[in-house]
């Protein structure tokens, strides 16, 4: 890439001999290299340096920066939870700034302010206790101050959730007490 660009700005003058054999046109091969790798390595450092635009060691050495690794699997959340984790301060104690970051680290889970310094963690969508419910538990409580008082809240069906649905015996039967208590309907 930059040989050529070497060659076509060097030829106009006329004092070097640029054939490929020849040691100018080797120098200008070498040269030109060195430019093309010093250019890929800054594109890759350029990339790597952006939140936005990390895939790799960029991302590795910001989740390094926190106490745990964000619940987030693929490239695009693993972003998004560094940026959200990178945008707590002081004044992100609204129940909105800590569902940003919360969510934003991967975790499907919903902060709700109950009263001055209490909050109740919601799973939206799960029935009993989520998948990797201690990594999440660790991750919430170093996201969240700790005057706080933190309350996780689980769904379970209920019995008035069952008169409503108009559950019969034979519908029940086909499930375990288990998977019974997990059969949460959808939330409105």
């Amino acid at each position: 890439m930059y040989e050529a660009y070497l060659r076509q700005l060097l030829a106009p003058l006329g004092v070097y001999d640029l054939g490929s054999g020849s040691i100018n046109g080797a120098e200008l091969y070498a040269i030109g290299l060195a430019l093309d790798q010093t250019g890929w390595r800054l594109e890759a450092v350029e990339r790597e340096s952006i939140t936005a635009t990390a895939e790799d060691e960029g991302l590795s050495r910001r989740e390094a920066l926190f106490a745990r690794r964000p619940a987030a699997v693929t490239l695009e959340e693993r972003r998004d939870a560094i940026a959200a984790l990178l945008q707590i301060d002081g004044d992100s104690l609204t129940p909105s700034a800590i569902d940003r970051a919360i969510q934003g680290c991967g975790i499907r889970a919903k902060a709700l302010e109950m009263d001055t310094g209490h909050l109740r963690v919601i799973f939206p969508g799960v029935g009993g206790v989520p998948a990797e419910f201690e990594q999440i538990k660790k991750i919430i409580l170093d996201i969240l101050p700790c005057h706080l008082e933190v309350e996780f809240y689980f769904r379970y069906l209920t019995w008035e959730e069952c008169e409503r649905a108009g559950y019969i015996w034979a519908e029940v039967e086909e499930h375990t007490w288990e998977s019974f208590q997990l059969a949460v309907p959808p939330e409105e």
